[in-house]
């Protein structure tokens, strides 16, 4: 196996096409136990992809770039493995015992610390740009979690959750969301609308 095709194999567990069905999965888990907060980490992880997907928007369609600091936008990849495996990982072993979510919840932050090390090794993003995708991640999966977890919850189902999550994973890898070719394609028509 060539360096090239371990990079894409770890890479995919970042894309859009296998993070948003397993972030689909959690909340659908947390419905079960609480509306709200499944609520809450739908919302919280739709303006964090809104936050990357302005700045890719702003990259690809007007040009906007930070020059000084090597950045075009954040790492949709990093910021979306950080967030979603950090809170399914959190969500699975806070299920066992709440004091067990801090290990899950960095078992998926050094996911998407070796996510943002691949994108840089595959050319696809500057350090800077995974550094802000990773910290934008984390900061959600954490904020999530230690305010999920502030009472203790007992979450139902634990083992068929983490089957469930198993399987979609297994369905949904190597499957790639088309949100980048999207982006190239229609960024420069939204960017003729916003004069800078």
């Amino acid at each position: 196996m060539t360096s090239i095709t371990v990079l894409n194999a770890i890479t995919n567990l970042g894309d859009a096409g296998l993070t948003l069905p397993v972030a689909a999965g959690c909340a659908l888990w947390l419905r079960s136990s609480d509306k709200r907060e499944a609520l809450i980490w739908v919302v919280t992880l739709a303006a964090a992809l809104a936050l990357v997907g302005a700045t890719k928007i702003l990259y690809a369609g007007c040009g906007i770039e930070m020059r000084s600091i090597d950045f075009r936008m954040i790492s949709g990849h990093t910021m979306l493995t950080s967030a979603v495996w950090g809170v399914a990982f959190g969500l699975l072993a806070g299920s066992r015992d709440v004091k067990w979510y801090r290990l899950g919840a960095a078992s998926g932050l050094a996911l998407g610390a070796l996510i943002g090390f691949c994108r840089v090794e595959q050319g696809a993003h500057s350090p800077s740009e995974v550094i802000a995708g990773w910290v934008l991640g984390s900061g959600i999966a954490l904020f999530f979690l230690r305010r999920f977890f502030k009472q203790p919850r007992r979450m139902p189902g634990p083992i068929f959750a983490g089957l469930g999550l198993l399987v979609v994973s297994t369905i949904a890898y190597g499957h790639r969301a088309p949100i980048q070719q999207m982006l190239v394609i229609y960024s420069p028509w939204l960017c003729r609308w916003v004069e800078f």
